[in-house]
């Protein structure tokens, strides 16, 4: 017999409460919920974090990586914990719901878990992870890079665009940067899984009609950094037949990068992200311009091969133009796969709630990249309303959320007495 899903009013009402409070914490100077890692709202977004864990239950502390910690105890001390969480900071100008819902829901769970009176085998862990989302110091998920022992010293001395470095960003948030490096409280034991619901951030589910999502693999993605270099002129003077433009060479690049994207097999992207003249003036012809862009994608052989292609397209035109072309790139992550338990798992739980589900890729980097260093990984995805995020207008239903705690409560209770699995 099937059981069926409660999304009872109560638990949706709670979610949105939460959500709400927490939504007040953000930057009233930038549009949207900004609330980025290290700022003035993120730290008090934080106290409040720690009090809603400590509210419902769980033994809170922060760890010298900055993660927001907190243990529910199960009956065997000595079992490998369960993890869960995501993150609370945002992009400038985003949105309510990325990395917020699988904070707070895993929050919720922790309450329905105590509701029901059940003791877990295991130590239940929900991880409110540092700093989550890219920064200005071009490095995401730092608190779970901390965690998997992929936060180095040379991260520590990257320079941010106001000219300070990671590690003092680290000092004035009152973290020490060595401690931050040193040996996680989680070494030394292998967790028994991690597991972390999340808004799609996209639009497959919308458009196939379902709730949930169970993630297959989780994009790679490989950065690139060009820059041009041309001949600064006057731009009144200089005929056009001779110039050496190192804006055109750009821009070709830009609509490479596009077109490496659009001849991209279902799951793959290119973005470019900035172009910056290195000439402020309006009546120069560009001499130097620096592109950024990246490359995403779940298909190995459609990744490995973007370099080779987009070097050939964009070194090609750069050359037609009396440009030269400096590419140099840098793997974010690498593909990572699900742990194909994990997904059975949660693929069983939904089966037996009677909801219809899907797999699905994401394209989205997250904490559970990094997490998968070290344990089963998997997660689970919720609806977002038109595929909107990192935008104000990301929006993700309630009761959507509400059936992404359940399935999350049930997941999670199935882990804990599940010996063994891929």
């Amino acid at each position: 017999m099937k059981e069926t899903a409660t999304t009872s009013s109560p638990v949706v009402e709670r979610i949105q409460q939460d959500l709400n409070s927490l939504a007040t914490y953000r930057d009233d100077s930038r549009p949207g919920w900004t609330r980025e890692v290290f700022s003035e709202s993120y730290h008090a977004s934080r106290e409040w974090t720690k009090r809603l864990m400590r509210e419902a239950g769980l033994d809170v502390f922060q760890d010298d990586a900055g993660n927001l910690v907190g243990r529910m105890q199960g009956r065997d001390p000595n079992a490998a914990p369960i993890i869960t969480g995501s993150h609370t900071d945002t992009v400038d100008g985003g949105g309510r719901f990325d990395g917020i819902v699988g904070v707070l829901g895993a929050v919720e769970a922790v309450r329905n878990i105590r509701e029901s009176g059940l003791r877990l085998h295991r130590d239940l862990i929900v991880v409110d992870f540092l700093g989550e989302e890219s920064n200005e110091f071009g490095l995401s998920c730092l608190g779970s890079r901390a965690l998997a022992g992929e936060l180095t010293p040379g991260d520590m001395n990257r320079v941010g665009t106001r000219g300070n470095t990671l590690g003092q960003a680290y000092e004035h948030f009152g973290l020490e940067p060595s401690a931050a490096l040193g040996k996680p409280w989680i070494r030394g034991t292998k967790p028994h899984a991690y597991i972390e619901l999340h808004v799609e951030q996209g639009n497959a589910l919308e458009q196939a009609g379902l709730g949930v999502g169970i993630v297959s693999a989780i994009s790679g993605i490989d950065r690139l950094l060009a820059r041009f270099v041309g001949k600064q002129d006057h731009a009144g003077t200089r005929a056009m037949a001779e110039r050496h433009d190192a804006m055109v060479a750009a821009a070709s690049a830009v609509l490479a990068l596009r077109a490496e994207g659009c001849g991209a097999p279902t799951h793959g992207v290119a973005t470019t992200t900035s172009v910056t003249n290195q000439s402020h003036s309006p009546n120069v012809v560009p001499g130097l311009v620096e592109l950024r862009g990246e490359v995403r994608s779940t298909d190995r052989q459609w990744l490995s091969g973007t370099r080779k292609r987009l070097a050939e397209q964009i070194g090609n035109a750069a050359k037609e133009l009396g440009v030269e072309a400096d590419l140099s790139w840098t793997t974010d992550n690498e593909i990572v796969e699900a742990s194909r338990g994990v997904q059975d798992i949660a693929a069983a739980v939904v089966d037996a709630m009677g909801i219809p589900w899907m797999a699905v890729p994401s394209g989205a980097t997250h904490d559970a990249v990094h997490m998968a260093r070290l344990a089963p990984m998997g997660m689970i995805f919720v609806p977002s309303k038109d595929g909107k995020s990192h935008c104000p207008e990301e929006w993700t239903d309630p009761a959507a959320i509400g059936l992404g705690v359940e399935v999350l409560t049930r997941t999670l209770r199935q882990l804990d007495v599940t010996a063994t699995f891929n």
